[in-house]
C-alpha cells in the first residue's frame, strides 16, 4: 500500500487547526511543561491542568520542588492516578534540574531521557513546544490515527516506530504541531471508539477509510 500523502493531510489539520499548540497548561516554563506531562500519563489533560494549579502555587519551579515531602506532593497529584509513581518522580527529576541543571530544564534527548519518569514521549514534547526542535510525540492519538491514515500496520501499536517513520516523513520544522493537532483531530473526528468516518475530512488520504466505505 503507497504511503498517505503526508502533505495534503497536514494542510487539512492546518486549516482544521491553525493554532496547534500543547493542550497541558504551563505558561512557557519547561519545568512545568515536563511536570505536567509526567502526570498526563493515564490521565486526561483537562485534569492535569486543575491539578496543576494548585501544585505550581505550592512548588512555582524546580529547586522549590526538589525540596518538597513527597507525601504532599502525592496528596495534590492523586486526582491524577497512579500519584504515588508520578509524585516520586516528579520530586527526583526536580531535583536533577535543580542541582545539576541550575534549574534550567536540558536541552537533548539524552539528558532529558535520563530524568526519572521521562520517556521519548515525553522527551519529544520538551524538546519541540520549549526548544523548537523536531520531535514526533507518539502518543495514545498520534500512533492510532497514523496506523488507520496507513503510515504504518495499524495491528502494531509501536511508538518508537510510529516516531521513526514520521520523523522522515513530516517535514522538520512542523512535526511539533503536527503531534498536536493528531490529538485534537483524535478528540474530535478520528476517535479510539467511533471514528467520525462519514465526515471525515482527510479520508480520500485514509487507508481505514478506504476499506470501510460504509462507515
Amino acid at each position: 500500500m503507497p504511503m498517505p500523502d503526508v502533505q495534503a493531510i497536514h494542510t487539512v489539520l492546518k486549516t482544521l487547526y491553525p493554532d496547534a499548540l500543547c493542550s497541558l497548561e504551563y505558561g512557557g516554563d519547561p519545568w512545568r511543561l515536563l511536570i505536567a506531562a509526567r502526570l498526563s500519563a493515564q490521565c486526561t489533560d483537562e485534569r492535569v491542568n486543575i491539578v496543576c494549579v494548585p501544585l505550581f502555587e505550592k512548588y512555582p519551579d524546580a529547586a522549590a520542588m526538589a525540596e518538597a515531602e513527597i507525601s504532599e506532593v502525592e496528596e495534590i497529584v492523586r486526582p491524577c492516578g497512579l500519584f504515588r509513581t508520578k509524585a516520586q518522580s516528579c520530586v527526583a527529576m526536580s531535583k536533577i534540574v535543580a542541582e545539576e541543571y541550575g534549574g534550567r530544564v536540558p536541552e537533548t534527548m539524552e539528558e532529558l531521557l535520563a530524568l526519572p519518569g521521562v520517556g521519548r514521549k515525553i522527551a519529544n514534547l520538551i524538546l519541540g513546544d520549549c526548544f523548537g526542535q523536531p520531535g514526533i510525540v507518539a502518543d495514545t492519538h498520534c500512533i492510532r490515527i497514523c496506523g488507520r491514515l496507513g503510515f504504518y500496520d495499524e495491528s502494531q501499536k509501536d511508538p518508537l516506530k510510529v516516531e521513526r517513520i514520521l520523523s522522515e516523513i513530516v517535514p522538520r520544522e512542523e512535526q511539533a504541531a503536527w503531534c498536536h493537532r493528531m490529538v485534537l483531530f483524535g478528540r474530535d473526528v478520528c476517535s479510539a471508539r467511533n471514528p467520525k468516518c462519514e465526515s471525515c475530512p482527510v479520508r480520500e488520504w485514509c487507508a481505514h477509510g478506504k476499506q470501510n466505505p460504509g462507515s
